[in-house]
């Protein structure tokens, strides 16, 4: 099935090249069919970048899937155009009326930070809060995961010695839990962070269900027990050259103070183009989020109002 996304929207016809069906908003207006509606709330500096990487993971599923990009009305992004902006993404007061089936809250660059210092904080609580009652599932990554883990369960954040860059290898602690259903015993991902949080405060919290971590990277994969919030503290959804992009751009800034990616760039080479080694537990785990998480437990109906034209579906 089709993953509908706004007319002309750059990351179209990237995803039309590497052959995941796409299908744009007007077209798919016109189908009799209840999509998933998924709000992304997009939180990294290259936008364009990071709605290429979640819609073609969102896109390799049986179930159709309607995407809304949501962005910061109290903080101005620097790194696209704003009229990019503009054409495709809304903020909170032009969706706050609807309700979602799911909710992808991303990283953001603001991770060394105290939570409350960042100037859009009270809006990505906010709407954190709006979702427990307007959302069925909500997916947070790598800082998104740190804020939710911070705002909803009260595990703060701690600075690493240095950055959490590279492949890493992880473990399943339950193989049973529908959202790493497929996962291997043991499989690598992609991490890219100056902080982390307690793997002993995650174990020890009654509403917390440790699913995934490594013994170098620490926590993975966090699911609260009753299913609505789910966290990832790393990137399963980076290309195969997004660490390279950003190692290169670091040693630009701070050659002494930059170290290379770990595991990553084939023979430690920097000049080696990197290998995708975990693109086949992205898919999983987006397929089996959007499958077990959402979709299977979703309303089939509920009220939503979208462009003053009421819908019960």
């Amino acid at each position: 099935m089709p993953i509908n996304i706004p007319k002309h929207l750059p990351a179209g016809e990237l995803l039309r090249k590497e052959k995941i069906f796409v299908m744009e908003e007007d077209r798919a207006k016109t189908q009799q069919i209840r999509p998933l509606n998924i709000l992304v709330f997009n939180l990294m500096p290259e936008k364009e970048k990071t709605e290429l990487q979640l819609l073609r993971l969102l896109g390799n599923t049986p179930l159709q899937v309607d995407v809304t990009f949501l962005n910061t009305a109290t903080y101005e992004s620097k790194n696209v155009s704003k009229s990019h902006l503009d054409t495709f993404y809304r903020t909170f007061d032009q969706v706050k009326h609807r309700r979602f089936d799911g909710l992808i809250i991303t990283g953001a660059p603001v991770e060394k930070m105290d939570f409350e210092e960042v100037g859009y904080w009270n809006e990505i609580t906010h709407v954190m809060d709006w979702a427990n009652e307007h959302v069925t599932s909500i997916m947070y990554i790598c800082w998104g995961a740190q804020a939710a883990l911070y705002h909803h369960f009260g595990i703060g954040k701690f600075e690493l010695p240095k950055k959490c860059s590279g492949v890493y290898s992880h473990v399943i602690t339950d193989l049973t839990v529908d959202l790493v259903r497929g996962f291997s015993d043991e499989y690598v991902a992609p991490h890219s962070r100056h902080t982390s949080v307690s793997i002993d405060e995650v174990r020890a919290h009654p509403d917390l269900r440790l699913l995934s971590y490594s013994d170098d990277a620490g926590v993975f994969i966090v699911q609260s027990k009753n299913n609505k919030h789910i966290m990832i503290t790393g990137h399963l959804e980076y290309d195969a050259t997004t660490l390279s992009d950003e190692y290169f751009r670091d040693r630009e800034k701070d050659p002494d103070n930059t170290e290379m990616p770990v595991n990553y760039f084939p023979n430690n080479d920097p000049l080696q183009r990197p290998k995708n080694v975990w693109r086949a537990h992205s898919h999983l785990l987006f397929y089996n989020w959007l499958n077990y998480y959402v979709y299977q437990e979703t309303p089939y109906e509920w009220h939503y109002v979208d462009e003053n034209i009421e819908y019960h579906i």
